[in-house]
């Protein structure tokens, strides 16, 4: 989730042309900051339901996020977890997040229904000072960085009840680069002990910020997890960095930043095309971007329809255009 109330939108610096196929009647020429279009964020295979990491990590394409869960989170992650999902994304932030509960979930789902933790993707994140609520820090917020960084992470392998995670994340860059590199490598020391199999960033939609940070580090970033929406421009030139760098591109609020998309009559159309919901034709949009959406759904009902999604066949290249072209109208919509 988002740390920050910063938005930032780039200059424009390129004419996009997007060719839709049997599509005269739509504008295909856009004023905006899309270079071209981006129909895959990185080299990863599109079907399956797991992918490969930098970090050689089997990562599932469809994680459960357990942000504003609250109370129910344990409960929410059972649910999920016996529906089919494999990833689970937290933060030691308990302004957000209840990392503890979703401990809670893992030892349940070990002693009732066999589900070891190791057949588990688990991914968190150390949230900075910035980022937490003073009432409820999880670290001395006066010691040095590097010690708070230490003490948030051994705090999340208490909650979690786990020696290793599988994905160790910083939520949002610091105040300084410099800062930023503290914490990154500290990072990398529990990914040389074994306890973070992969690291990587969160809301970072700068592309000169992010390439800084993947230049200066020792350990890559494997992934980077953002918010996808128009504001950003859909973070085109942040995911062409991701995917020339084999860095996998994870979005959050997919679908609730975007309900323009889902409400279109192109993406309707497709629906019932295929008989599928129109959020399941938006996560495959997704997905075949080469993108790892979460989903944080509390309806069970959803959580198997999300899951079903991994099993559709690819869009056609004239479908992702078409949902694409509604992605630049909207950008140059909230540049106006």
């Amino acid at each position: 989730m988002d740390v920050s109330k910063a938005r930032y939108l780039y200059p424009l610096c390129s004419v996009v042309a997007v060719t839709l196929i049997g599509a005269s009647s739509v504008d295909t020429t856009t004023d905006l900051r899309f270079k071209q279009p981006v129909l895959s964020s990185t080299n990863m295979s599109l079907t399956g339901h797991f992918v490969t990491t930098s970090a050689g990590v089997q990562m599932p394409r469809f994680i459960y996020g357990t942000a504003w869960k609250k109370d129910r989170t344990t409960d929410l992650i059972m649910k999920a977890v016996l529906a089919g999902f494999r990833g689970i994304d937290t933060a030691n932030q308990e302004k957000h997040y209840r990392e503890d509960l979703v401990g809670a979930a893992l030892g349940q789902l070990q002693q009732n229904h066999g589900i070891r933790r190791e057949d588990l993707f688990i991914q968190t994140k150390f949230t900075s000072v910035d980022g937490q609520d003073p009432r409820t820090i999880p670290y001395d917020p006066k010691a040095p960085l590097q010690e708070q960084v230490h003490q948030s992470f051994a705090k999340s392998l208490t909650h979690l009840n786990t020696s290793y995670v599988d994905s160790l994340v910083m939520h949002g860059p610091m105040r300084t680069h410099e800062d930023t590199m503290v914490v990154w490598k500290v990072f990398e020391e529990f990914h040389s002990q074994g306890k973070a199999k992969q690291l990587g960033m969160s809301n970072v939609y700068e592309l000169k910020k992010f390439e800084r940070i993947y230049k200066d580090a020792q350990v890559k970033p494997s992934v980077l997890q953002n918010r996808f929406h128009a504001d950003t421009a859909y973070d085109t030139e942040l995911r062409a960095f991701c995917k020339a760098h084999n860095v996998i591109y994870q979005s959050f609020w997919t679908l609730t930043a975007n309900p323009h998309i889902l409400k279109s009559q192109v993406v309707r159309d497709m629906a019932a095309k295929y008989n599928k919901t129109t959020e399941q034709i938006f996560f495959r949009f997704v997905m075949d971007l080469g993108i790892v959406p979460l989903t944080g759904t509390t309806n069970e009902q959803h959580m198997r329809q999300d899951l079903e999604v991994l099993d559709m066949q690819p869009l056609t290249e004239n479908e992702m255009a078409h949902i694409e072209q509604l992605m630049i109208r909207e950008f140059s919509a909230h540049r106006l």
